[in-house]
C-alpha cells in the first residue's frame, strides 16, 4: 500500500457526516473495474474496501482486466455479474463501445457509474464521476505558461488514444496555448505512451533530439509524467519548465528538488469511495434527481467532477490533504444534490 493510499484510508470515518438517508443494502457487491492495468487506479482497491466497511456492504472489490482491450474488459464484466456482483464502477475501455456491456449490466439490475472517464450519451450509466480532464489540462498548461514567463515552445506528452480523456486533454492544452496569441506554441504532441516502454523510448528520444528547442513540458498521463521527471533530472538542467499530472513519488520528489514545477492532482481514491457509496444508494431505492446540478462534457451531460488541484513545491508535502478536502466537500452534500432517497 502506497503512502498516498494509507493516508487517504483515514478518510473513511471522517466523511460520513451529512450523508445518511436511505438504509444501506447489505447485499451490495460492487466491482471497481478499470480499462486495464495502470497505477492510477490502484487507490480504487482501498477505496472500495473502506466504503464497504463504512457503509456495511457485502463487498467492494477491485478487478482489473489483463490487458487494455475492450473485449477483455467486457468479458471480465460479464463474468463478474455471474459471480454475484450487483453494482459497477467502470472506467470505459471505449466511450462508445463500452455502452453495450453497460446496458447488459443495467438490464440485469446492476447500476453502473462511469468512473474516471465518461461514456458517450446515450448511455445507461447512472452518471459519470471523474476528473474534469479538460479543465485540469487547461489549468495545468496555464500554470506552465506562467513559469515559462508567458512565452516559449511546449511539448505535450499524453496518454492512450483509447482513453476518452486523451483528446479532451490535447484540445485543452492547445486552447491554453492559443490564448497567448502566438506567444506560446505547442510544437509537439506525443500520445499513446501511457506505458513504460513507449514512454521511455519516445520521450527520451524526443528530448535527446529536441530538448534544446523546447521551453516547457506538460504531461497529461501518469507514466509520461514519471518518465519526463526522470529525464529532466538526468539532464540536470532546470531551464525546461514542467507541469505533470498525478502523485507518483518520482514526480513529487522532482517537484521538491526543483526539476518539475508542479503537478495536477486527481482524486482516484475519492472516485472509488464516493462511487461505491452512490452505487449502494441506487441499489437501496434512491434514484438520480432529474434536476441534479450535473456538469457537461463533450461526452455526457451527467457529469460530476471528482476534483483536481495544482500543487507546487510550496504545497507538495500536503498533497494528500488537498484531495482529502475535496473528497469531504463532495461527500458532505452528495446525496442531497444528486439523489432522491425517500
Amino acid at each position: 500500500m502506497t503512502k498516498t493510499v494509507r493516508a487517504l484510508c483515514m478518510l473513511g470515518t471522517t466523511i460520513l457526516l451529512g450523508t445518511a438517508a436511505a438504509q444501506a443494502a447489505d447485499d451490495t457487491m460492487v466491482a471497481l473495474v478499470p480499462g486495464g492495468p495502470h497505477p492510477y487506479f490502484a487507490a480504487w482497491e482501498q477505496a472500495g474496501k473502506d466504503a464497504a466497511k463504512d457503509f456495511g456492504l457485502a463487498g467492494a472489490d477491485y478487478r482489473v482486466p489483463p490487458k487494455w482491450e475492450l473485449s477483455q474488459q467486457n468479458q471480465l464484466l460479464e463474468s463478474l455479474i455471474t459471480q454475484g456482483y450487483n453494482g459497477f464502477l467502470v472506467f470505459p475501455g471505449d466511450p462508445v463501445g463500452g455502452n453495450g456491456v453497460v446496458s447488459e449490466l443495467v438490464e440485469q439490475g446492476a447500476p453502473v457509474i462511469a468512473t474516471a472517464g465518461c461514456l458517450k450519451e446515450p448511455s445507461d450509466a447512472s452518471f459519470c464521476l471523474g476528473t474534469d480532464t479538460g479543465k485540469s489540462a487547461y489549468l495545468g498548461t496555464q500554470e506552465l505558461i506562467k513559469r515559462m514567463g508567458g512565452k516559449g515552445r511546449i511539448a505535450h506528452f499524453a496518454g492512450f488514444l483509447v482513453d476518452p480523456n486523451t483528446q479532451l486533454r490535447i484540445d485543452a492544452v492547445n486552447q491554453a496555448a492559443a490564448e497567448t496569441n502566438g506567444a506560446v506554441e505547442v510544437v509537439q504532441v506525443i500520445a499513446d505512451i501511457d506505458a513504460p516502454e513507449p514512454a521511455e523510448e519516445k520521450i527520451n528520444a524526443y528530448l535527446a533530439a529536441h530538448g534544446n528547442e523546447v521551453d516547457g513540458i506538460v504531461t497529461t498521463a501518469w507514466i509520461p509524467a514519471v518518465v519526463s521527471a526522470n529525464a529532466l533530472r538526468k539532464m540536470g538542467d532546470k531551464r525546461i519548465k514542467m507541469v505533470g499530472i498525478d502523485h507518483d513519488e518520482v514526480v513529487l520528489k522532482a517537484i521538491k528538488d526543483g526539476f518539475v514545477d508542479g503537478t495536477m492532482l486527481q482524486n482516484p481514491y475519492g472516485q472509488g469511495y464516493i462511487g461505491t457509496f452512490a452505487i449502494d444508494k441506487l441499489r437501496s431505492g434512491c434514484t438520480v434527481k432529474a434536476d441534479a446540478p450535473f456538469g457537461k462534457t463533450a461526452l455526457t451531460d451527467r457529469f460530476i467532477d471528482s476534483g483536481t488541484a495544482f500543487v507546487d513545491a510550496s504545497g507538495v508535502d500536503d498533497y494528500v490533504g488537498a484531495m482529502q478536502a475535496v473528497t469531504k466537500e463532495i461527500m458532505a452534500d452528495f446525496e442531497t444534490k444528486y439523489l432522491s432517497c425517500e
